[in-house]
């Protein structure tokens, strides 16, 4: 039979339970960060070099941080799923955003509606790596210097030909700044990844590409394409004796491909502190450092301070560039 005591005994067991999942839900917010596992999303897919980089960012964030943190690929949209995703997430530090040069810097710009906006959207972290680009041409091109390139571009204006990795890739806007910046007229030619058009450089059907360092120096060991010059302010230590194309002709020329970390704007600044602090601790690591080379990119260490400063100059750079060549994305 139930009786007013038991009833009291039930609801306060009822009672009981919610109060109980209040407590331990306090318990867990109050615990120093990071208390639960953090996810970092890529705007690219595994096995890429974003992929690759930012998994072993990921590793020593894990051990250091003492919480798994698990890498969630989201291409597609040139990046903007990945950075969609991570600008209406909780700022609270379990969610990051592994960005590149596209989806902080270029994107606003190439696109009508990206749905997001990097200046205003994200509260940077830290840079992380930069991946040296190079100016590499077909060795029947009668050109070994960049100054010699560019003369056979004036013989001819539109002639020549580069191919890129798709409308507003990097290696587009790279070979749009280079006309821009020598005055030279130079086909585009693009296609849907590196590829491709490596492949119809090689077979003689371009002129020229700009193309990571990693992904070109196969080809440039062996033959089938020849290096004229990097697109960093810093020559590559894997191309010895190969020039920036700033001291080879088009000074002030700079491009570099680059990665780093934001989180939701709102994000605590200790919880942003932190892992800052973790990843550029990580990047001083000789054996992160050479590990880092093994695929061709180069630490990049930073501030949230100075990585925030370079974002905004990132941006207003290419959104000039962007807007004077009329290039513009579909989405």
């Amino acid at each position: 039979m139930f009786s007013q005591h038991t009833g009291i005994r039930r609801a306060g067991a009822a009672l009981a339970v919610p109060l109980a999942l209040a407590s331990a839900a306090a318990a867990h917010a109050e615990a120093p960060y990071p208390n639960r596992p953090i996810r970092v999303v890529l705007p690219s897919g595994a096995g890429t070099v974003t992929d690759q980089t930012a998994r072993l960012i990921a590793e020593r964030l894990s051990t250091s941080l003492k919480q798994p943190v698990v890498i969630d690929n989201r291409p597609g949209a040139g990046g903007n799923i990945a950075a969609i995703a991570v600008a209406r997430a909780p700022a609270d530090g379990y969610t990051l955003l592994f960005g590149t040069f596209g989806s902080l810097a270029v994107n606003k710009s190439l696109y009508d509606k990206p749905g997001y906006d990097p200046l205003k959207d994200f509260a940077p972290v830290a840079s992380v790596a930069y991946l040296p680009n190079v100016l590499v041409v077909h060795p029947s091109v009668p050109a070994r210097t960049v100054p010699e390139l560019l003369a056979l571009a004036r013989k001819e204006p539109g002639k020549l030909t580069y191919g890129s990795f798709g409308n507003g890739s990097s290696s587009h806007l790279a070979g749009e700044l280079f006309t821009h910046m020598a005055g030279v007229s130079i086909t585009h030619i693009p296609y849907k990844g590196s590829a491709p058009s490596m492949t119809d450089l090689i077979g003689g059907r371009l002129t020229m590409m700009f193309d990571s360092v990693s992904t070109a120096l196969p080809y440039i060991r062996d033959g089938r394409v020849r290096a004229l010059a990097v697109t960093t302010q810093k020559p590559s230590d894997q191309l010895p004796g190969v020039p920036t194309l700033a001291a080879a002709g088009v000074p002030g020329y700079e491009l570099t491909a680059w990665f780093g970390v934001v989180a939701p704007t709102g994000t605590p600044k200790a919880v942003v502190d932190r892992l800052n602090s973790e990843i550029v601790a990580s990047l001083k690591q000789p054996e992160m450092a050479s590990k880092l080379a093994s695929q061709g990119t180069v630490p990049f260490p930073s501030t949230p301070a100075q990585f925030g400063s370079y974002i905004r100059a990132q941006y207003e750079k290419w959104d000039g560039l962007i807007k004077s060549a009329n290039i513009r994305v579909e989405q």
